[in-house]
């Protein structure tokens, strides 16, 4: 048996979400240890007139997943493979004790900031449900120009696509995509036109932040967002955090790697359940679980197989930044 730990992106965030988390040492510990990175209360960013903000909302998916992460762990519960979709890579390296928890602070502040600035208006995220990658990368192709781009970014499952760009290119995307027979094609709750180019100055910013970093090798192995491959260098690392804002996330590819390496239990940290729904409903023989704060006794019963699984849950959408 081997575990895979996954952490979610931006759209899964709620208000309350870091009151919500597991109750155990650890939370508090990392709770007040990112208090002490931002100088102010992480607890108190969750709110949601707060979440409004692209900084609080991927600080805050940070601090979750690291958090329920090392609680786990304190309970023995440990993995053999971290994978995070967009920020929530970032607590996937930090688990993995890539980087320190107070460099992953100062990153993910530094990245929202300028992804922020960068498209404050007129730009997002979209997804398409019941289209291969294929068939939505030509409607994309046709309805993307100069003054208004469109791109494909996550492929979060062999047919839930992900589109960023300018509203009134996904407009068109969508649009086409519905007359194509699309199940559901629709904005997500992210602003900014994540994993495609028009955030290379992003990345650009980040690779040259990631030089005064201080990296270590990764105790477990870390499956990357760009191209989905198992990483066990920092190098390696560090080069996808800093460069997955402009690419486009394999998260499909990176759950299966996950797969075949030997997972096959998944373990989804907070907040919400779409990535364990995913998994539970594109990998055959996977069992995946969404880690809540009432959830631990069975969390703990579940990752050693002393009981089965539920029914699975119908699917939603990922966030993708």
């Amino acid at each position: 048996m081997s575990i895979a730990f996954l952490f979610p992106g931006q759209g899964s965030q709620f208000p309350g979400m870091l009151h919500q988390l597991l109750d155990h040492p650890e939370v508090e510990r990392t709770l007040d240890e990112v208090s002490s990175a931002l100088h102010t209360d992480v607890r108190d960013i969750d709110s949601e007139e707060a979440l409004e903000s692209t900084v609080s909302v991927q600080i805050a998916l940070l601090t979750a997943g690291v958090a329920t992460a090392r609680a786990l762990i304190q309970k023995d519960v440990e993995s053999a493979v971290v994978c995070g979709l967009s920020v929530g890579a970032f607590a996937a390296a930090v688990v993995a004790d890539v980087l320190s928890l107070k460099d992953a602070v100062d990153l993910v502040e530094l990245r929202a900031e300028r992804m922020a600035k960068l498209y404050p208006t007129g730009y997002g995220l979209s997804a398409v449900v019941g289209l291969s990658e294929s068939q939505v990368l030509k409607i994309v192709q046709a309805a993307t120009s100069d003054r208004e781009p469109v791109f494909v970014a996550n492929i979060n499952a062999p047919r839930q696509i992900v589109i960023a760009g300018s509203d009134g290119g996904m407009d068109r995307v969508l649009d086409l995509a519905r007359r194509h027979g699309a199940r559901k094609a629709e904005r997500l709750h992210v602003s900014v036109p994540s994993h495609c180019p028009l955030l290379q100055p992003v990345a650009d910013c980040l690779q040259l932040r990631f030089s005064s970093v201080q990296l270590q090798k990764p105790m477990f192995t870390y499956i990357g967002n760009v191209n989905a491959r198992a990483m066990r260098t920092a190098d390696l690392v560090a080069s996808d955090l800093a460069n997955n804002i402009a690419h486009g996330v394999r998260w499909h590819d990176a759950t299966a790697v996950a797969k075949e390496l030997g997972c096959d239990i998944f373990l989804e940290m907070p907040p919400g359940h779409v990535l364990s729904d995913l998994a539970k409903e594109n990998l055959p023989g996977v069992d995946a679980f969404a880690v809540e704060r009432d959830s631990l006794p069975r969390v703990l019963r579940f990752a050693k197989q002393d009981e089965p699984w539920l029914i699975p849950e119908p699917p939603h959408v990922a966030g993708s930044t």
